[in-house]
């Protein structure tokens, strides 16, 4: 059920959409014109449903996706290894799945521990620090695991990895969350929606 609001200036997403293109008479550059106020500012999204606590902000995948993409490569990794032996063709996969595994994920996760907001870095400096930090991580994880009595092998490397993309990774979702339950929970400034 639609919450009614009493400010003329906050509407829903598809109402807006609706005046501008009854006033263009076109739906497409009706849907441009929205794009190009939200990207200058002009007008906020604001997702009315936003998690109310970390489990929900954890299990919703419109959240969290970035996520759970993670887990299924470092699930899908630890499999592909696994199954080597048994399958000789998933040493392909293996490669593939290992190089991201070992080259991107460590940094990636740090990074968005560390830059928890999507307006602190761009999308290409995220890359490269990722990748970065990665080939600065899981050196050390090795020299780490060097003076313990596991020593650096496969397996030692492969869980300390895995533990270390869990971790961060979940410490980079609660960030995400907390700056999200904050931004709720302050007050929004409401931007006029029309256009002038």
């Amino acid at each position: 059920m639609r919450q009614e609001t009493k400010n003329k200036d906050v509407k829903t997403l598809e109402e807006y959409v609706e005046e501008i293109a009854k006033s263009s008479g076109n739906r497409v550059n009706a849907i441009r014109k929205v794009f190009q106020d939200v990207a200058s500012g002009k007008a906020i999204l604001v997702d009315p449903n936003t998690p109310r606590d970390f489990v929900e902000y954890i299990l919703r995948t419109d959240y969290s996706l970035w996520l759970w993409t993670i887990y299924t490569i470092v699930i899908l990794t630890l499999v592909s290894i696994a199954t080597t032996s048994l399958i000789p063709i998933t040493a392909y996969i293996r490669y593939v799945l290992g190089s991201i595994t070992v080259l991107f994920l460590p940094g990636y996760v740090t990074i968005e521990a560390l830059y928890p907001e999507e307006k602190e870095l761009s999308n290409l400096e995220r890359l490269a620090l990722s990748i970065g930090l990665s080939l600065a991580i899981a050196p050390l994880i090795g020299l780490f695991l060097n003076y313990t009595p596991w020593g650096i092998r496969l397996l030692p490397v492969l869980a300390s990895l895995t533990v270390y993309i869990v971790i961060i990774g979940l410490v980079a979702a609660y960030r995400k969350y907390s700056i999200l339950s904050k931004a709720r929970t302050r007050t929004i400034a409401r931007i006029p929606l029309h256009s002038k």
